[in-house]
């Protein structure tokens, strides 16, 4: 079931990024970056090519010295997605990267800081029809900025922005997207919220110096989902200590969980488990999820610990499996479809899932022999009751005892 968002998007200008769109209309982009040294071709064409499998739509590289500048020169007819160059203190490596061919740049205002230096840069952009994106952090902030403003606060982090944009326009530069970026998830929600209502540009989100997952993970989700949901945003990045890959997987998980990219990849739900589980949820889940692996099956798929309530409580779902009787119940969209060893369940669920992929639901429901996987459903879930109970955690019991002990 694809699930679309129904907040309406803060309206942006469109600019485009190699041949990726970003802002307006177009879908939210992922992005992350490369670890590698970008002088490094091979080992960083891998890391890129591994990005976009991933779910990365734009990769950035950093260009901090003239091997890399000469790196990107190779990197960028050969990568499967379009590159920007990360810049920070010099400016000629902007001029540089340009020349590598790259498809946008990425500077910091805080850390070059020359007008001059800004608008040759800008100039040359323009002359390209190259994106910049000004990519405020709020460790790295002009030091006046810190001075008027007492610190690190949103204001601060808007102006810095707006300074820069001031450049660009001297120059009639507007290809531009904004990022405003902090490792505190308040401060960085506030500083976009307000640079949302300062200006119409594309704005990036991210928490940078999330850190290692699962705490990085976290609050990265924290700050990007909050923005997005309230309409506000146009390409994301999780900044975390990790492989960049987990980058863009957690990217493209979290635009699916919240209906703003078309399903991918497998959605695997699985309840908390409770006292009528047959099973170990938890390793069931996880034997599912690798069993998953890389297939690319966009499918809501459920592992349930009974067969109870679990075919009913994930009928919304393609494809399930619940445990009972050392059988594990296929269900499709609610209905019953098989019951099978419970040592085969997992295997099952891979196929039937793939099957759906590949036939679709109904021609699923047609293969399957729906009144025995029926009979034999019914015999497992009367025989569960009958064995726990409709009270299989005593609930009842323990009412009546909270009842008589409070009596007063």
């Amino acid at each position: 079931m694809q699930v679309t968002s129904s907040v309406p998007r803060r309206v942006t200008r469109q600019i485009s990024v190699g041949d990726v769109k970003v802002g307006g209309d177009a879908p939210i982009t992922i992005q992350s970056m490369t670890i590698t040294k970008t002088a490094d071709v091979e080992g960083t064409l891998q890391q890129i090519y591994a990005l976009a499998a991933a779910g990365a739509d734009i990769v950035r590289c950093t260009c901090n010295e003239i091997e890399a500048a000469e790196g990107l020169a190779q990197i960028v007819p050969r990568s499967p997605v379009p590159i920007i160059a990360d810049i920070h203190h010099q400016y000629k490596m902007a001029m540089a990267a340009m020349e590598a061919g790259v498809d946008g740049l990425r500077l910091n205002p805080g850390n070059i800081r020359k007008p001059e230096h800004i608008k040759t840069v800008a100039a040359e952009a323009k002359d390209r029809n190259l994106p910049i994106r000004i990519g405020v952090n709020a460790g790295s902030l002009d030091p006046k900025l810190y001075e008027k403003y007492g610190g690190a606060t949103p204001e601060a982090m808007v102006e810095s922005a707006m300074t820069e944009i001031a450049y660009f326009d001297e120059v009639g530069f507007d290809l531009i997207k904004i990022s405003v970026k902090a490792s505190s998830v308040p401060l960085m929600v506030d500083a976009y919220r307000m640079l949302s209502e300062a200006t119409d540009h594309p704005l990036h989100l991210g928490v940078t110096e999330a850190g290692p997952p699962p705490a990085g993970l976290i609050k990265a989700t924290a700050g990007i989902s909050t923005l997005l949901l309230e309409g506000i945003g146009d390409t994301i990045r999780y900044s975390l200590t990790a492989d960049p890959v987990e980058e863009a997987k957690a990217g493209r998980q979290l635009l699916e969980a919240l209906g703003l990219r078309e399903r991918k990849n497998v959605d695997l739900i699985a309840c908390p488990s409770c006292g009528r589980a047959e099973v170990d949820v938890i390793k069931v889940a996880n034997e599912a999820m690798d069993a998953f692996g890389e297939r690319k099956l966009p499918l809501q798929v459920a592992v349930m610990g009974c067969v109870v309530n679990g075919p009913g409580e994930a009928r919304d779902a393609d494809i399930g499996i619940a445990a009972g009787n050392k059988r594990g119940h296929l269900f499709i969209k609610g209905q019953n479809v098989a019951v099978v060893p419970e040592d085969e369940m997992v295997g099952q669920l891979v196929e039937w899932a793939e099957f759906i992929n590949e036939h679709g639901t109904e021609a699923a429901l047609e293969r399957a022999d729906l009144d025995k996987a029926r009979r034999e459903a019914e015999k497992d879930r009367a025989q569960l009751l009958e064995e726990q109970g409709d009270d299989a955690n005593a609930a009842g019991e323990k009412i009546v005892e909270i009842r008589r002990k409070n009596k007063t």
